[in-house]
């Protein structure tokens, strides 16, 4: 079973090679989550994954949030993390982890990959140049194909890329951006042509339309679905995000869109 996160589609398509490769369930994490499904049945053989970007070197707050409310019938005999991020992963392994051992889990294993960046949220951040997305999209391929191997042959290992000062970010800087987290930021301009796509692609379904335009509602994770699926580019988090560009993962052909 594979338990997973995705704003902009990286995350996701991760999960789903993993998935071809290890014939395990695929679960969506924000939709098991409004559905209520907190229980789920195991074998005493089954591995149990967790795939999810890393956000300022932490899990995201709905990713550990969920596994707060988890009960699992059973108890399967490998656990892993598979993440996703643009550059590093910091100590999330660690964070993860104790979440876990709260519900009655034990970490086994923790991978990561690199990705092009999706967060733009930030003074001089932005998305990674042309070649830099296709670079990372090539090497991700092998990266990810190399670790199924090893979740399907169920390896206890630790494969990530810590960073600098990993505990610096991960539990001064991650601590920080997660109770600076908000959407009143979030805005539509006058290239907004109604077309609800923002609202559409909101994990957490934060978005609603009102009056032709988008509306936050207060339940934002700074995923940046809205602002990269935006086809007029129209959403834009202050000032913050004027001129920088858009990704997205492409599910047909893993590129740039």
């Amino acid at each position: 079973m594979i338990f997973f996160y995705s704003g902009c589609g990286n995350s996701r398509h991760v999960a789903e090679k993993v998935a071809e490769a290890t014939g395990d369930q695929l679960v969506y994490i924000p939709q098991a989550a409004r559905e209520g499904k907190t229980h789920y049945a195991v074998r005493t053989d089954e591995r149990v994954g967790f795939v999810f970007p890393i956000y300022s070197w932490r899990p995201p707050q709905l990713v550990l949030d969920f596994i707060g409310g988890l009960r699992l019938e059973g108890k399967p005999s490998y656990v892993y993390m598979f993440v996703t991020y643009g550059d590093d992963a910091g100590q999330a392994d660690q964070v993860l982890g104790k979440a876990l051992e709260a519900a009655g889990l034990q970490l086994d294993a923790a991978f990561g990959v690199t990705m092009p960046n999706t967060y733009v949220n930030m003074l001089f951040m932005d998305v990674d140049k042309p070649d830099v997305v296709q670079r990372k999209l090539e090497e991700a391929e092998r990266r990810v194909g190399e670790v199924s191997g090893w979740i399907a042959a169920r390896k206890r290992m630790t494969d990530l890329n810590r960073g600098g000062a990993p505990r610096l970010k991960t539990f001064v800087v991650g601590v920080g951006f997660n109770k600076w987290v908000s959407d009143k930021k979030y805005r539509a301009t006058d290239a907004c042509v109604s077309c609800g796509r923002c609202a559409e692609v909101c994990p957490l379904q934060n978005i609603t339309i009102e009056d032709g335009r988008p509306r936050w509602n207060g339940h934002c994770t700074h995923c940046e679905a809205c602002y990269h699926y935006c086809p007029q580019n129209a959403v834009q988090f202050g000032r913050v995000t004027r001129g920088k560009g858009q990704y997205h993962f492409d599910e047909k052909n893993g590129r740039e869109k």
